[in-house]
């Protein structure tokens, strides 16, 4: 999966934020999310008001090699949290930011991170490091369930089934 080290490589780089369009749409961040570059799909899901991110589909499945927590190491990193206790800032609504972190299985890593919906089918992700100074960001966009499937609609579920991993700050 691609996402974190894109992500590592924009802070590395110290690349400025890309900018994000409007919507005046109402925009439901859970459900399944594609990656800029299409290497892997995230589910996200808000479970007790706290919205998660787990790794659902990858086009090149690798393992989480380098995580912190020897006990994790070499686990698949299909499933694994990458997104970790995002909290809403502000009340609820269309254009609500999320704040929280963003777990780079690439390096072991875990990046100051913030998602906001930029219309119903367009999420806007941005990393930083160094307290904001460097942060860099990519749009995701939402994955259509095909007809007569629900796996898109059942992210949420996903997620949430998880949340006891993730209370425990495993990722």
């Amino acid at each position: 999966m691609r996402l974190p080290i894109l992500v590592a490589c924009s802070l590395a780089l110290g690349c400025a934020s890309a900018a994000t369009a409007a919507s005046t749409a109402a925009a439901d961040p859970q459900g399944t999310w594609m990656v800029e570059d299409k290497s892997a799909q995230i589910g996200i899901g808000i479970c007790g008001g706290i919205l998660w991110g787990i790794v659902l589909w990858e086009r090149n499945p690798g393992h989480d090699t380098e995580n912190p927590d020897r006990s994790l190491r070499g686990r698949p990193t299909l499933g694994i949290p990458i997104l970790l206790g995002m909290r809403p800032q502000g009340p609820l609504g269309p254009q609500t930011l999320w704040r929280g972190q963003i777990y780079n299985a690439q390096n072991g890593s875990t990046y100051d991170a913030s998602i906001k919906p930029v219309s119903p089918d367009v999420l806007h992700l941005e990393g930083c490091v160094l307290g904001g100074l460097f942060c860099g960001g990519q749009n995701w966009t939402r994955v259509k369930a095909p007809a007569g499937s629900s796996s898109a609609a059942n992210a949420p579920a996903d997620v949430c089934s998880r949340v006891p991993d993730l209370a425990r700050g495993t990722h």
